[in-house]
């Protein structure tokens, strides 16, 4: 059974900085890019950041390539987002995503998580 469970989310101050991880289990984490989505209140799911398999490769939003980072720990089965100088309007459920296998950039998605909630107050 597939899982990729986020966690680390909070209530943090603007200006602040946090660390949200991925762990994934039930397929070879590996073999698949993974890829960060945020969703805010009333607006749709946007792409934030996603990295190749090997970690190589990563590639951002616009809106936060100066801030966020993409990582990931393949013998932990980890991918992590570090976000830094948060602002209010960072606030959204942010999800982890498996890209489909064999592709860069991801073309698509086989696994999501349920999400964890990133809170940043002014």
């Amino acid at each position: 059974q597939v899982q990729l469970v986020e966690s680390g989310g909070g209530l943090v101050q603007a200006g602040g900085s946090l660390r949200v991880s991925c762990v994934a289990s039930g397929y070879t984490f590996s073999n698949y890019a993974m890829s960060w989505f945020r969703q805010a209140p009333g607006k749709e799911r946007e792409f934030v950041a996603t990295i190749s398999w090997d970690g190589g490769s990563t590639r951002y939003a616009d809106s936060v390539k100066e801030r966020f980072t993409i990582s990931r720990d393949n013998a932990k089965n980890t991918v992590f987002l570090q976000i830094s100088s948060l602002k209010p309007e960072d606030t959204a459920v942010y999800y982890c995503a498996a890209g489909r296998r064999g592709y860069w950039p991801p073309l698509g998605y086989d696994y999501w998580g349920q999400g964890t909630q990133v809170t940043v107050s002014s």
